[in-house]
């Protein structure tokens, strides 16, 4: 009798235990990961991204960073994923040192609402809506990593993005409220990554 009572002591107690985890954990805002894996229509992989202006996991010309004429690369894709309704671009900076920014993040380019049958963006041009980039401007702003800091070297992921649906959203919206408002949404996704180190 009194190990039939201390078994389902310790079985309350393992449960009491299980809901306090459960309802302590805390909220987290949406990850690019989370966005991508919470649309209830099934993740298209025929989404592909490329540049001749510089090959994935290659260095990005100077022409393209504050060392040159800070131009937006030519940016092209395939396999838009049948009923998409936008596009979203987003280009960042993930190696930014915490003493400069907390976050490490950097973000150089955000467009969307992008028509679907767009292909391309050529060299120095811009398609559907800018959003804010992280000097607060709306436009492209090339790589500039700070030859201070360590590491020299950062990398800079361009995303595409297959909605849909169109987000509606003002001109100059930052890159967080874009990925909020494209939760859900996510048909496709491609990336491209290029490298960039000062001289």
């Amino acid at each position: 009798m009194r190990n039939a009572l201390v078994f389902v002591g310790v079985g309350a107690l393992v449960i009491i235990i299980g809901v306090w985890f459960i309802g302590a954990s805390p909220a987290e805002a949406p990850t690019t990961s989370d966005i991508t894996s919470s649309s209830s229509t099934p993740m298209s992989d025929t989404l592909k991204l490329t540049s001749t202006d510089f090959e994935n996991g290659a260095s990005i010309p100077p022409d393209f960073t504050c060392d040159g004429d800070n131009t937006s690369p030519s940016i092209s894709w395939s396999g838009v994923p049948e009923g998409t309704q936008s596009l979203v671009l987003i280009m960042d900076d993930p190696d930014v040192p915490k003493q400069l920014k907390p976050d490490g993040v950097f973000d150089h380019w955000t467009l969307f609402d992008i028509p679907p049958e767009t292909a391309e963006i050529k060299m120095g041009g811009t398609v559907g809506v800018s959003g804010a980039n992280g000097a607060g401007k709306n436009q492209y702003t090339g790589p500039c990593p700070p030859t201070q800091y360590e590491p020299s070297e950062h990398r800079y992921f361009f995303r595409l993005y297959a909605l849909d649906s169109m987000l509606g959203l003002p001109e100059g919206t930052s890159k967080d409220d874009v990925l909020a408002a494209m939760e859900g949404h996510v048909l496709g996704e491609a990336e491209l990554m290029g490298k960039y180190k000062r001289r």
